[in-house]
């Protein structure tokens, strides 16, 4: 039998550590003291799901034995809900579901929300279900992509039930038939693993429970972590909305518009700019159509060329239709349920054709005006004689100034004048015999 040498038994031990190592890696979360709860008291959309990812990638890389969502969601976007149910999916750490308090539910996209987590639970006098698909304002889906989204939203919702052991049949049930249960029906249905009166009777019950793939969860003495939403953070939770964002679009065209048209005002330029930037920052987090994007900045093309080029309103004609078809563009209602409201595209469309109206027929009544100033400018002013060196030469006191003047007939000092041409500096008068 052959001994091992010193550096093979160095060997050897490494490998037994990696493997016992390894083995025991599900077990890691059972070891940490701090569990993450992240409240959820809104309706499902890419802000809410961005924040749910964030709090799970911080909670994994800081070690925390589990993550609790409190939800009460009325539902919301079928895109957010997906992303959520991946996210929950993909975590290395244990994710439970708290409908709480009690009154509170979780519906439409909040069923399969819960259905995705590790652990569900619901407060007493709590409600689940009604998880028809529909648009992300509540409204129904149109009827020829209803079917097709239900299929796809009831077949993913039953195997992720598979997945965690539950009611497949009554999670698709929610989704066909829009059927809701309590939380003590839900129990009895396998929807849900337990009922939890509050955070301290969740806890002690979430205790010594394993979760596949991710261990035993200890989380009887742990303490309770609130998840801090940064600044960057709330603000996109509040201009990750449809309206928000092509509103924020709208005004950065007019912004470059007005500093294109007035050079130098700054002001204009820099909120327009910076309305574009935050709006493609929130489009960047919503499932977006690109045309719809390109259309909306080639309307802003068209703006500011309007300022360089005399079309006579045709390029800010085309920017006015380029703004709504990219708007109508933006987002593919059928499939993510969102889209920019009628009742802000509307008004800012009108809106933004109307200044562009008044704009043109400014310019326009520039364009006739008689023109005020250079030599042109002095044709046809008028004012009177102040000294006559001889009966056809002298000066004259126009606009406030004395020039040097020829007249056209004999004039004498005190008679009233009007400028018939220039020659360079001098002025070619006549009387003004309409005094």
């Amino acid at each position: 039998m052959r001994i091992l040498t010193k550096s093979g038994l160095v060997f050897a031990l490494a490998l037994l550590v990696f493997g016992v190592s390894v083995g025991l890696a599900p077990l890691a979360w059972a070891d940490k003291g701090e569990i993450m709860v992240m409240e959820i008291s809104q309706p499902i959309g890419a802000a809410t799901a961005f924040l749910m990812e964030k709090c799970l990638d911080d909670a994994e890389e800081a070690g925390y034995a589990c993550v609790i969502f409190q939800l009460d969601t009325p539902g919301g976007s079928l895109e957010s809900m997906r992303r959520i149910v991946m996210a929950f999916l993909d975590a290395k750490v244990p994710v439970v579901v708290y409908v709480s308090p009690s009154g509170a539910r979780a519906a439409s996209a909040g069923v399969m929300i819960t259905n995705a987590a590790d652990v569900a639970v619901m407060a007493p006098a709590t409600n689940i279900g009604a998880a028809h698909p529909v648009s992300g304002d509540g409204k129904e889906i149109s009827e020829t992509m209803n079917s097709k989204v239900t299929n796809d939203a009831a077949a993913a919702a039953r195997s992720v039930a598979e997945k965690r052991g539950r009611n497949a049949e009554w999670v698709e049930k929610a989704i066909r038939e829009s059927v809701s249960a309590t939380e003590t029906e839900a129990l009895e249905l396998n929807v849900i693993d337990f009922i939890a009166k509050d955070m301290p009777e969740l806890l002690e019950k979430l205790d010594g429970m394993e979760i596949p793939d991710k261990g035993v969860l200890r989380t009887k003495d742990c303490t309770i972590i609130n998840y801090q939403t940064t600044l960057r953070e709330k603000i996109l939770s509040v201009i990750a909305n449809p309206n928000i964002a092509f509103l924020l679009m709208s005004l950065g065209m007019l912004g470059l518009y007005f500093e294109f048209a007035n050079p130098g005002a700054v002001f204009p330029g820099v909120v327009g700019v910076i309305s574009i930037l935050v709006a493609l920052y929130a489009l960047h987090t919503l499932p977006v159509n690109y045309v719809g994007i390109m259309l909306i900045l080639l309307s802003g093309v068209f703006f500011v060329l309007e300022t360089q080029i005399a079309s006579h309103g045709a390029l800010a004609a085309g920017g006015i239709v380029s703004i709504f078809l990219g708007a109508t563009m933006l987002f593919d209602y059928d499939v993510t349920g969102l889209r920019v409201a009628w009742s802000v595209l509307i008004p800012t469309v009108l809106f933004v054709g109307a200044f562009f109206a008044i704009v043109a027929a400014l310019v326009v009544k520039a364009h006739k005006a008689k023109i005020r100033t250079g030599e042109d400018g002095l044709v046809g002013e008028k004012g009177k004689v102040t000294q006559a060196s001889s009966e056809t030469q002298g000066k004259v006191l126009v606009h406030a100034e004395i020039w040097n003047a020829r007249f056209l007939q004999p004039m004498a000092p005190g008679d009233p004048i009007r400028v018939a041409s220039v020659d360079g500096l001098l002025l070619i008068v006549e009387k003004d015999t309409e005094r």
